[in-house]
């Protein structure tokens, strides 16, 4: 096994489950996320660990899913939000096809809202937000070898942009690019 074919990371909300998905059926792969394996390992929400056991138990989680899902996975693999942290995380994502998906604060606001079951943006989401891009955003893109953007696409629009900029291949029959649309920023 090489490890995943494509790896995306980027904030709550961006779309990397969505994306994922659509990534995994384009390339007749499978889909994996590591919220959900943690989430299934642990038999709870990620908002109860976080409540109950608190943020470092949680990125300790986090840490041992995104490891195992590097070692067992060659498929489409989708990252929670704060896996980047960890440096031991991002010493695992070296030299592969991660891809960060990137959207600004109003759009953030639009799509993740004043979501409860997001336990970093309970108070003052727009705040919250902005200071978590601001802890984040040079991890991103230190792990990654491309950035797309989702902001005013569809699901489908970011998927091409991934598969072109990682120049991946896709089903015959399928356009290769949605026209005029930027496809890096």
């Amino acid at each position: 096994m090489t490890g995943p074919v494509v790896v995306l990371v980027g904030p709550m909300g961006v779309g990397k489950s969505t994306v994922g998905e659509l990534l995994a059926a384009r390339l007749g792969t499978h889909y994996r996320d590591t919220d959900a394996d943690i989430v299934a390992a642990e038999g709870r929400p990620i908002a109860d660990i976080f409540v109950d056991d608190g943020e470092p138990r949680f990125r300790e989680l986090e840490r041992e899913a995104v490891r195992l899902a590097v070692a067992g996975h060659d498929g489409v693999l989708a990252l929670g939000g704060g896996a980047v942290l960890d440096e031991a995380t991002r010493d695992l994502l070296a030299g592969l096809p991660v891809v960060y998906l990137t959207m600004e604060v109003g759009e953030a606001i639009k799509r993740v809202g004043l979501n409860t079951a997001r336990p970093l943006l309970a108070i003052n989401p727009r705040q919250q937000w902005k200071q978590l891009m601001e802890a984040r955003r040079h991890h991103y893109t230190d792990v990654a070898r491309v950035v797309v953007a989702t902001d005013d696409r569809t699901p489908e629009e970011v998927a091409d942009a991934v598969l072109d900029a990682l120049e991946l291949k896709r089903p015959p029959g399928t356009d290769p690019r949605t026209p005029g649309k930027e496809n890096l920023v």
